[in-house]
């Protein structure tokens, strides 16, 4: 089996947004349009390709994204910068082999380049055991819980320090250039650029 974690291209969203509402009540419903305006301002959208099957997706943005979900906002008035995991999707067929641990890490990567927070949440009801150990074993720890506008149900809200940020930042970000060095797995997304994503979106 060939797993390969890649940026989504355009050609695949209609794919990525089938996955996305096959899950049923544990994910949010999206419609074309809220899933092109991800595809415009993301910070992080990559796919799992399973033998050359999109397998799973992660979507994360950063905090000066325009975005209008209840737990984004949630952080974006408590931290001054994090990067929120809003969803991840891994396709029936492919859960059990760690399509979501290989994502974690893989956000996590990008994440401490560049913030000093990744953040997500998980609903408390209908509770989720395995989500909620998931995350606890990956470092999150619970920061607060609110009922999410618009669902009414209980979520967790959930945050975990990147220790490797202070690093980058000293070394990179305020020194020199005040940018990371160019190689192509630093690179930010083709189609997002940091500080652009103010277009408002629906509510998820």
């Amino acid at each position: 089996m060939t797993i390969v974690i890649r940026d989504v291209r355009e050609q695949e969203l209609d794919s990525v947004l089938a996955l996305n509402n096959a899950v049923g009540p544990r994910i949010l419903a999206l419609d074309a349009t809220g899933m092109r305006w991800f595809f415009r301002n993301a910070a992080y959208f990559r796919v799992a390709e399973v033998d050359g099957v999109i397998a799973g997706f992660l979507i994360a943005l950063r905090e000066f994204s325009g975005y209008e979900s209840s737990n984004f906002l949630w952080f974006r008035q408590r931290y001054p910068e994090f990067a929120y995991i809003d969803r991840i999707v891994i396709a029936e067929p492919y859960r059990g082999f760690g399509l979501g641990r290989i994502f974690y890490c893989d956000v996590t990567s990008y994440a401490e380049l560049r913030v000093p927070l990744l953040a997500c949440e998980v609903f408390l009801e209908p509770r989720d055991d395995v989500a909620v150990l998931f995350h606890g074993t990956y470092g999150f720890n619970e920061v607060g819980q609110q009922l999410m506008a618009g669902v009414g149900l209980p979520v967790s809200l959930l945050a975990k320090s990147l220790c490797s940020y202070e690093f980058v930042r000293d070394t990179y970000l305020k020194s020199g250039t005040g940018k990371l060095p160019d190689q192509p797995w630093l690179a930010e997304r083709a189609q997002f650029q940091p500080g652009q994503g103010q277009a408002q979106a629906s509510r998820s």
